[in-house]
């Protein structure tokens, strides 16, 4: 075990209360997010040339002043603090348990995730605007409200057809949480609420990223007990590129050295190609045999890094490629460990994306704790009638 991860796992010992596990993992998956946006999509060598070295904090636009009209992400200011769709679509799912105050599934999604993003104008700190969420999402998010609104589709069977990618996996933290500790619980119910939005290794990697942030509540949680627990509910291509890319990360400690091998590592089953911004022709279709990349590279980020969230998030930001999506994931996973964020980083975010980064986990945790106390009286209901339906020679 490195001398990182003994204090991670010190912190779980002392019991980390609930609050600060979700506080970590919400605001730590924000400004993992608000670093890794203005180098999203270029390679590490390019985000070197361009900053003359390596990112070691938040920085601003790719283009500079000329971000409004810069091919190809115009017009979104990404840098300089701002959040990008990640967090919008993190926090839209907190609003979701907000209002629902119980497990979420599709249908939940369809009722309630769609509705919020379609009728209800917040501040868009890329648009530096207040704004519909449905004007920044991309794409494979906008798919959301195309099916479930226009569409009329079974909310369970929606996502079949959406390009496979980590659209649905980004914004899978709360429900980790709502099922702190227990893995195997987030897990499944992600996959239901993924449903909605994607298929294939897209929606596993959902259902696994639910169950790392689940994994890394529990107390004395390690970068490794993460892993494992990851392992142990992954399917197909989504395991295989979980535990090659770990193992290659067991052997670095620094990310410096660890950027080219993960990106070896998970080469075999990444569909999009060498070249981000030009998707290979096989990209993002359904595959038993493949993964989205940025999930297995951020916990390969996290074992690097012994679960230390500012080595864990600088790492995935300096990789590059969606490097946003991936220092969100590793930015959870950290913080839920109870690894500190930065102050002067979440500071600076929440400033700069005019949003209060601590509100929704204060909120989350209420509904967390709701939802466990009913959890806890649908479980003693079920082992009564159980006992009942064994009967009293069997009480004992």
């Amino acid at each position: 075990m490195t001398h990182k991860e003994q204090e991670i796992e010190d912190v779980g010992g002392r019991g980390l209360p609930l609050d600060e596990r979700v506080s970590g993992a919400l605001v730590g998956a924000a400004v993992g997010d608000a670093l890794g946006g203005p180098v999203e999509g270029y390679s590490p060598e390019q985000i070197v040339e361009r900053h003359g070295g390596r990112v070691h904090g938040v920085v601003g636009p790719w283009d500079g002043d000329a971000w409004r009209t810069a091919r190809p992400i115009a017009p979104y200011h990404k840098g300089d603090g701002h959040v990008t769709d990640d967090t919008l679509m993190t926090h839209a799912l907190v609003r979701v348990y907000a209002r629902v105050r119980n497990h979420l599934d599709a249908y939940a999604v369809a009722d309630h995730l769609v509705p919020d993003l379609m009728t209800n104008p917040r501040w868009i700190p890329e648009l530096e605007a207040r704004a519909l969420p449905l004007h920044r999402i991309f794409l494979a998010e906008k798919w959301l409200v195309a099916r479930l609104h226009y569409g009329h589709a079974d909310p369970r069977e929606a996502g079949v057809g959406n390009i496979v990618n980590c659209g649905a996996a980004m914004y899978m933290a709360p429900v980790g949480l709502v099922n702190a500790a227990h893995p195997g619980a987030a897990y499944a119910e992600a996959l239901d609420v993924a449903g909605a939005h994607q298929s294939s290794y897209g929606r596993e990697a959902a259902g696994v990223f639910a169950a790392a942030v689940a994994a890394a509540c529990a107390p004395g949680a390690t970068a490794d007990s993460v892993v494992a627990a990851c392992l142990s509910v992954a399917k197909d291509g989504t395991r295989a590129a979980i535990e090659r890319v770990c193992e290659e990360a067991a052997r670095h400690t620094d990310f410096e050295s660890a950027l080219g091998p993960l990106r070896e590592a998970v080469t075999p089953y990444d569909t999009v190609g060498p070249d981000y911004r030009s998707p290979s022709l096989g990209a993002r279709r359904p595959s038993r045999l493949h993964a989205i990349e940025e999930l297995p590279v951020a916990l390969g980020m996290v074992v690097v890094a012994g679960g230390d969230f500012r080595h864990a998030v600088l790492g995935a930001v300096n990789y590059g490629r969606d490097c946003d999506s991936i220092a969100t994931m590793a930015g959870a996973v950290t913080g839920a460990l109870g690894s500190p964020v930065p102050q002067d980083w979440s500071k600076t975010v929440a400033e700069a994306s005019r949003l209060d980064l601590w509100e929704p986990a204060a909120t989350l945790t209420a509904v967390i704790r709701e939802v466990f106390a009913r959890d806890v009286r649908r479980r003693r209901a079920h082992e009564e009638a159980f006992a009942e339906l064994e009967g009293p020679e069997c009480s004992d």
